[in-house]
């Protein structure tokens, strides 16, 4: 094994060491340079290792147990995860197994336990590959498991858990015309106009990037925005706005976009991707609450649980406990009814999340309908092209879910609705 190999590994079991023994999400690591110091090609080996092993987490440690008479200390559990789910991928065993020993080897505590990852992975090397696959496919923990089957049945969850396993393609939206982007990548169209892409490859090298002719946005992040249909010239609200897609969205309609959060990092990212696609939109790095004056348009993209964004996010279940939904909840009450004080007589507000989670849909729109009886939910803001009509939910609401489409490779899990006042 190459020692560019060996580099990628070690910093793939330090991720895991974070996520899994510190709570820390991945792109809060990745975003205080965890990476920085590995070439581009490292990085890329190193965060396909940590998503890979996340998603396998359940199979590789159900492959390890039968080989451990106790659990070793978690870095060398995340050595043995992470070479585990490369020879049950077939890796190839010399070089694996010679890498997580070596990754082992060169942390002080753990060096006296090369012995036994050599032992235990050249088991696993040998019946692995067989016993992977017929073993189910991984579940969320239960804190996450339990809310989503009761809001979904046993059933639909282990679809979603199946979508979440298959991980996600790559979606594209264009700054102009999709015909075009699609022609110049290939890959799939989909109805929404989303171009979809496998086997994307590194996103910077594709052929339309520098230019600003796209932008990464998932298909259902997509979608709240073309709910909302912005015209132009008019004026627009974007609450929590970072990362910036749908910010991207409103200013190439040519409405006049005023984009507001809090995060000055990702707010840096909104800016850059606006100069990239040579786009227009005034950013106020603050507080949404603080937020004053009367507006045409407001898209509310409420702080929430990211547990529709799994599929791309498998750390999320790993690095939270859930004991923060009650807050997250009452906060997004709050600035819902705030953004309504701010929405012109006429005006059209659209709420969204992206989350799985009803008490974070579903149920927001029935409780603020009772609070405000000058709002209306507005159904046919949702007759899109690519919607399917059994997705809008009782209340007025589209629930879209990672099993939907799954046979074109899924979608994020988010929730929709537009709400227009009297």
């Amino acid at each position: 094994m190459s020692q560019t190999g060996v580099q990628a590994r070690r910093s793939a079991v330090y991720l895991l060491d974070q996520i899994l023994g510190e709570g820390r999400l991945l792109s809060e690591l990745i975003g205080s340079g965890a990476l920085d110091k590995l070439q581009p090609a490292e990085r890329a080996t190193a965060q396909r290792l940590v998503l890979d092993t996340l998603r396998g987490l359940e199979r590789a440690d159900r492959l390890l147990q039968k080989h451990l008479q106790k659990n070793p200390p978690l870095t060398v559990r995340n050595a043995l995860r992470v070479a585990t789910i490369e020879l049950c991928q077939g890796g190839a065993a010399h070089g694996v197994v010679n890498s997580a020993v070596e990754v082992v080897g060169h942390n002080k505590r753990t060096a006296t336990m090369k012995g036994l990852v050599n032992a235990v992975l050249r088991k696993v090397a040998n019946d692995g590959q067989e016993a992977w696959s017929i073993l189910r496919i991984p579940r969320l923990p239960k804190w996450l498991r339990g809310p989503l089957v009761e809001a979904y049945g046993p059933e639909v969850m282990m679809q979603i858990e199946k979508a979440h396993y298959a991980g996600a393609p790559l979606d594209l939206t264009a700054k102009g015309d999709k015909g075009a982007l699609h022609r110049s990548l290939g890959g799939t169209l989909l109805e929404t106009g989303s171009v979809r892409l496998t086997e994307a490859g590194q996103v910077s090298t594709l052929p339309g990037f520098k230019k600003g002719s796209w932008w990464v946005q998932d298909f259902a992040a997509a979608i709240p925005v073309q709910v909302l249909a912005p015209t132009e010239g008019e004026k627009v609200l974007e609450l929590c706005a970072a990362p910036g897609g749908k910010t991207m969205q409103i200013a190439a309609t040519g409405a006049a976009v005023r984009a507001v959060d809090n995060s000055r990092s990702r707010m840096e990212r909104v800016r850059e991707n606006l100069k990239r696609t040579k786009l227009k939109a005034e950013l106020v790095i603050g507080d949404a609450m603080a937020e004053s004056g009367t507006w045409d348009a407001i898209l509310l993209d409420a702080p929430c649980s990211a547990t529709g964004t799994i599929r791309r996010h498998p750390d999320l279940p790993h690095a939270k406990d859930g004991s923060e939904f009650g807050e997250l909840i009452e906060l997004q009450a709050r600035m819902l009814d705030h953004a309504i004080d701010l929405l012109a007589p006429g005006g059209r507000l659209v709420f969204c999340t992206c989350s799985l989670l009803p008490d974070e849909g579903e149920c927001q729109i029935d409780d603020v309908l009772e609070r405000h009886s000058d709002l209306t939910v507005d159904r046919e803001a949702l007759n899109l092209p690519g919607i399917d009509p059994a997705w809008i939910t009782e209340e007025g609401g589209l629930r879209l879910r990672p099993d939907y489409l799954a046979d074109q490779g899924g979608m994020d899990g988010f929730y929709v609705a537009c709400l227009r006042k009297a």
